[in-house]
């Protein structure tokens, strides 16, 4: 007979919650910038996917990882663990910027391409848009890394398990 704690299943929920939620942006920097070279009056559709990306898909999984990991922390008796208490200040981290940085960047970026391309997407893109997607791209970098060394410390558990 299979026999799986439940505290085995949390983990694997726990883990997939943090590939679903994060996954996606390790291929933003793949595609948006092909879109943007290849079809620029595609990108307030892109920004508008990426809203609903973060809303539907980001907060709502990073939400589970964070209540799953709760519940592995308190039962394991792990709180103080440097690999328990890094990766949490991340996806706290994470979170927040996705609420206050990310979704109102997106949205302001696909409200300027809108202007920016005009009807028919026949303009061209502003460098006020410009340095809005360069910020962008920077913090989506320093996201990705961040996710690598959440993994790392939950993977590798520096200081003990």
């Amino acid at each position: 007979m299979l026999a799986i704690a439940f505290y085995d299943v949390m983990i694997a929920a726990h883990v997939a919650s943090i590939i679903i939620a994060f996954g996606v942006i390790f291929a933003y920097p793949a595609f948006v910038p092909y879109m943007m070279r290849t079809n620029p009056a595609a990108m307030p559709a892109l920004h508008a996917v990426q809203a609903r990306v973060g809303q539907r898909v980001i907060a709502p999984f990073g939400g589970l990882a964070l209540l799953v990991g709760i519940y592995l922390a308190s039962h394991a008796h792990v709180w103080s663990k440097v690999w328990v208490t890094v990766p949490l200040i991340i996806l706290l981290a994470l979170l927040a910027s996705g609420g206050m940085f990310f979704s109102p960047l997106e949205r302001r970026m696909q409200e300027m391409s809108e202007r920016d391309l005009g009807e028919g997407g026949a303009g061209a893109l502003s460098a006020e848009y410009l340095a809005l997607y360069q910020r962008w791209r920077v913090a989506g970098a320093i996201s990705c890394v961040l996710v690598l060394v959440a993994v790392f410390f939950m993977v590798a558990k520096p200081g003990g398990a």
